[in-house]
Formats: C-alpha cells, sequence, structure tokens
C-alpha cells in the first residue's frame, strides 16, 4: 500500500491507495492539516485504522516485500535526503527483497537473521556494507514496531554483527611535497580553485562545489558553508531512478540542498593563500564574461518542491544572451566560458592523479589531509570539529584524525619533556 502527503496551497494533505474496488484503483485523501508533520500523523493513523479493519490484509499477514514498500513511502520518502533515499531504496531491491520479501513480517526471527548477517560476511562483503544492510531492516522493523504496531519486539536487537577485517585502505594523507605535486599540475585550470578551497578549509565537496560569491567574505576572510550541491532527476521518483539504473538515464540537474547536518552550517576561516587565490579567481572570471559576451554561460535558480514538499533551488544554466526572469547565481567553481565546474567533472582531475601522477586520491583525500595537519600542529580538537562541520567529536577523532609518524614522535617527545621535568 503506497501513501504520501504533499502541499496543496497552504495547508497539507495526506493519501494512500485504497486498491481497486470494481475494477477501478481507489485512494483515500484528506486535506487541511496546517503542517507536514500534522498529515503524516493523521496518515499513519487512517492507514492504521482501514489496516485494522480487515478491508485489505490484517498487519500481521504482511509480506516483508509490501511492508518494505509502505516503509519506504510513509517514512523514507518523508524524511530522509534523496542520496540517501536512493541508497536505502538499492538496499532494499537489490538484498532485502530478493532474501525476505515472499516471508510474513511476523515469521521474521533472530535466528534466520542471523544466519543471513553471516551469509554476508561468507560472501565477502565488507564490514560497512553489511552494517548499512542490517542497519536499514532494523530501521524498518523498529517502524514497524512503533507506530505501525504490527510487531511487538525487534528481532534484529538480538543479532550479533559478524565481525570482519577490515581491509587496508589506500593512504589517503597528502604529504605537501605530494600537495606541492597536485597543484602545480592544476595551476590555471578550472580545478585549481576547488583544490584550493578542499585543502586549505576542508570543505565536503558537496559544499565547495556549492559556493556562490556571496558566501565568500573578503573583507574578513570567511566562507560560509549554508547549502551543498547534488546531482538529482527532478520530475521523477526515486523508485524510477533506481529502476533505471543502467539503462537509459533520466533527466537530471544540480540542486542547491540543505547542508548534510544542522552542524554543517557554518563560517570557515581562511588565511591568505586562499584569500589571494579567491580574489584573484574572481577578477579572472568577470574579465573572462567580458571576453565571451553573450555566448558566456551563467546561471539561474529555479524554485521547486522536493517529494517531502520541501524547497529545493535548481541550478539552470543559461547563455548570457538569454533573458530570464530568474534570479542569477554566481558560482565560484566554474570553467572559463562560465559553464559549471561540477563533481561529475572533477573526476577527470581525480584520474590525472591516480594515473600521471601515482598519488591514491580522491576529494576526501583533501579533508582527511586538512584534519589531519591541524591536529599534527597543535589545534584544538574541538575547533577542527567546528571547522569540518561535524556533529560528534568521536567522528572528527576517529574518522578524520590518523594516527601518523609526526604524531608518534611527537609523543614521545612530550613523554620524554613530562619524565625530565620530573627526575630533575
Amino acid at each position: 500500500m503506497q501513501g504520501g502527503v504533499r502541499k496543496r496551497g497552504t495547508t497539507w494533505s495526506y493519501y494512500f491507495d485504497l486498491g481497486k474496488i470494481d475494477g477501478k484503483r481507489k485512494k483515500k485523501e484528506k486535506g487541511g492539516f496546517r503542517t507536514k508533520k500534522e498529515a503524516e500523523q493523521a496518515l499513519t493513523a487512517a492507514m492504521n485504522e482501514y489496516n485494522n479493519g480487515g478491508t485489505v490484509f490484517e498487519p500481521t499477514d504482511i509480506t516483508v516485500s509490501d511492508y518494505l514498500d509502505q516503509w519506504y513511502d510513509l517514512h523514507c520518502k518523508l524524511n530522509l535526503k534523496y542520496n540517501t533515499q536512493v541508497g536505502y531504496l538499492q538496499i532494499i531491491e537489490n538484498h532485502l527483497k530478493p532474501t525476505f520479501g515472499i516471508y510474513k513480517l511476523k515469521a521474521i526471527n533472530s535466528t534466520i537473521l542471523q544466519e543471513y548477517a553471516n551469509s554476508l560476511k561468507l560472501n565477502g562483503y565488507s564490514k560497512s556494507h553489511i552494517v548499512g544492510i542490517l542497519t536499514v531492516f532494523q530501521s524498518a522493523l523498529d517502524y514497524a514496531i512503533e507506530p505501525l504496531h504490527y510487531i511487538s519486539q525487534n528481532p534484529m536487537k538480538s543479532v550479533k554483527f559478524p565481525k570482519v577485517e577490515r581491509k587496508p585502505k589506500e593512504r589517503i594523507i597528502l604529504t605537501l611535497d605530494e600537495w606541492q605535486r597536485i597543484i602545480d599540475r592544476f595551476r590555471d585550470t578550472r580545478y585549481y580553485i576547488p583544490l584550493m578551497i578542499g585543502f586549505y578549509t576542508g570543505l565536503r565537496i558537496s559544499e565547495a562545489f556549492a559556493l556562490t560569491w556571496d558566501d565568500i567574505d573578503f573583507e574578513n576572510k570567511t566562507l560560509t558553508v549554508n547549502k551543498q550541491i547534488v546531482k538529482r532527476n527532478f520530475g521523477a521518483d526515486v523508485r524510477k531512478v533506481v529502476e533505471k539504473k543502467g539503462k537509459k538515464e533520466l533527466r537530471s540537474s544540480w540542486y542547491f540542498t540543505t547542508p548534510k547536518t544542522p552542524a554543517s552550517v557554518r563560517t570557515v576561516p581562511f588565511g591568505e593563500t586562499l584569500y589571494q587565490a579567491l580574489k584573484h579567481e574572481k577578477a579572472e572570471q568577470l574579465k573572462n564574461e567580458m571576453k565571451y559576451g553573450e555566448y558566456y554561460t551563467i546561471h539561474v535558480m529555479k524554485k521547486e518542491v522536493d517529494e517531502k514538499g520541501n524547497d529545493m533551488i535548481r541550478v539552470v544554466p543559461i547563455q548570457k544572451c538569454v533573458e530570464s526572469p530568474l534570479q542569477r547565481i554566481r558560482l565560484v567553481c566554474i570553467d572559463e566560458n562560465g559553464q559549471y565546474t561540477s563533481t561529475d567533472s572533477f573526476k577527470y582531475c581525480s584520474r590525472v592523479i591516480h594515473r600521471e601522477l601515482q598519488l591514491a586520491f580522491d576529494y576526501h583525500s583533501l579533508r582527511h589531509t586538512h584534519a589531519t595537519m591541524l591536529i599534527e600542529a597543535g589545534a584544538n580538537v574541538k575547533n577542527v570539529q567546528v571547522r569540518l562541520g561535524h556533529t560528534n567529536i568521536q567522528t572528527t577523532l576517529q574518522t578524520y584524525v590518523h594516527d601518523t609518524e609526526k604524531m608518534a614522535e611527537q609523543s614521545v617527545d612530550l613523554f620524554e619533556q613530562i619524565t625530565n621535568v620530573k627526575t630533575s
């Protein structure tokens, strides 16, 4: 059973599929709710009442396949960001449905789930992949308890996630010499500024490539992270996007969306090196716009609404000679002719660094390097956390601060200093 909420004018409505009645598919819809949350709560209550009435099925008789579809429509589509929806749906369609789809929801127990978890390890899945699959199923089963009341307890709670030895990852921390080789290779290219931003600020790739010139405060030498940019299909449900994977690509575009987490909204100070680079880039862009004239590509903002009813902004490229009532935006990361330098196009830069410079690299390498170098230099970890936009300081310590030789040497020197003071 599929359902959802949508905004009609100034109020919200809910709807859900009643199935076929007299050969025709029927829907139930009710509006007049002041907020999306009220509509969602009313939707859950209405669907529970409908299902418990036995019109379609007894909740405990629903199959896992049907339930996962229901959970995705009721929860995932309404509460998760687009890319997260895609990831969840891929796990549902590629892993959970093929394995558990024909089971009754009430028949799922910890024994079945433990055997499945163990099989993932035996089939060579990585730790992160196993955790991802099992966590999605656990979340789905939690929802079946509350608010749907289909089951009384979550059998996943008793499952022991199998221990998987982490495969050694390629080194992702750059030395200053390696960084110099990279930046020298791409100086005077459209990848120079994105590289400089990543190295000197530690921004995520989606944050760096979303920057506009009004985010840059030259007077105070700060930049503000208040959005991220994502590529997504417009005018299509996420389910259709997943179904079309590997086939003809649906229409896609770049969108400004809210940052990854509330902590991701931040102001990041930067130094003289990046200041000079950004100042020079802005001047060059103004020159290039005059040089290319009417053939220069500009970008405008088109306000749209996503599947959750939230506002989002589509970044639309047009030639300067085309008149548009839409507001113009000035992106920082663009090519000489004004075309957007996207995260997709940056993949070429990464391939060159891999093959030509023989360095293990992706854009996240800059973020790892930035954090590690700060900690090595004695920076306050809390400040690094805020700078990177982490909600939890443990993420900063466990994921981005690596145990380097320099840190080890500093620990030895520090211990020597302590012991010498005490014994002198």
